[in-house]
């Protein structure tokens, strides 16, 4: 069993960065391959990005390659988002995520979080 706990989420402007959180706590966080996703009003949740156990590999959609980042502490439980050049169509509840592997994640993971709000105001 693994609880999340994301945090960092808010209100910026567009063109803005926010760094999100996610602390894990229960057992094992190092074996999960961790991940985020995104739900905007109206729409369904969607696949941001993954990472590996070990972080030497990540995963990323297409709306957000070269604007967003994901990387992880096993040290201290936490995986991280850091999200650069926001546009308003960002905005959504973002939700990390854990899973045994990669396919696993992408297709809905095993572990969630209560999400976080991100408003991007343009």
């Amino acid at each position: 069993q693994v609880q999340l706990v994301e945090s960092g989420g808010g209100l910026v402007q567009a063109g803005g960065s926010l760094r999100l959180s996610c602390a894990a706590s229960g057992r094992s966080f190092s074996t999960y391959v961790m991940g985020w996703f995104r739900q905007a009003p109206g729409k369904d949740r969607e696949f941001v990005l993954g990472i590996s156990v070990s972080g030497g590999r990540t995963y990323y959609a297409d709306s957000v390659k070269g604007r967003f980042t994901i990387s992880r502490d096993n040290a201290k439980n936490t995986v991280y988002l850091q999200m650069n050049s926001l546009k308003p169509e960002d905005t959504a509840v973002y939700y990390c995520a854990a899973a045994l592997n990669i396919p696993r994640l992408k297709t809905g993971g095993d572990y969630w979080g209560q999400g976080t709000q991100v408003t991007v105001s343009s």
